[in-house]
């Protein structure tokens, strides 16, 4: 796992992930993505919590643009792969990556920008400098 570059984390299709006919229902893939990208951040040392209660500041996501190739199915093992494309004080844009773990095949890619925003406005607002220098490690 490399925080700083490319960060993967393995996911495995439950139930409650799929349809009837035992494939990932599309939105559940923009779950896998979040998750990966709360654990980036975790893996940085950064808890979202502490983030908004003790800096007031929270990220959102402002834009998602996704693309299906292959479904996934019920009990396979998956990795999402996410890296950040594009920064800016106030924003990160995060190239995923949702992946078989046996073969590598593509299942999913998305591009998800979120900016960070005051937690009591939700205005935009510069991340806390502690972070920008975290990130720039």
């Amino acid at each position: 796992m490399n925080v700083r570059g490319e960060f993967v984390w393995p996911v495995r299709v439950y139930w409650e992930d799929t349809d009837a006919a035992g494939v990932v229902y599309y939105a559940n893939y923009l779950k896998f993505m979040e998750r990966a990208r709360t654990e980036w951040l975790r893996a940085l040392g950064v808890e979202q919590e502490i983030l908004r209660d003790q800096d007031e500041r929270m990220f959102v996501v402002r834009r998602v643009e996704t693309d299906y190739r292959q479904p996934a199915r019920y009990g396979e093992e998956l990795q999402v792969v996410s890296r950040i494309a594009e920064r800016t004080p106030a924003r990160l844009v995060f190239r995923q990556q949702v992946c078989l773990a046996a073969s590598g095949v593509l299942l999913v890619e998305g591009m998800v920008e979120v900016v960070c925003v005051n937690a009591l406005t939700f205005r935009p607002a510069r991340m806390p400098g502690w972070l920008q220098q975290l990130l720039d490690r």
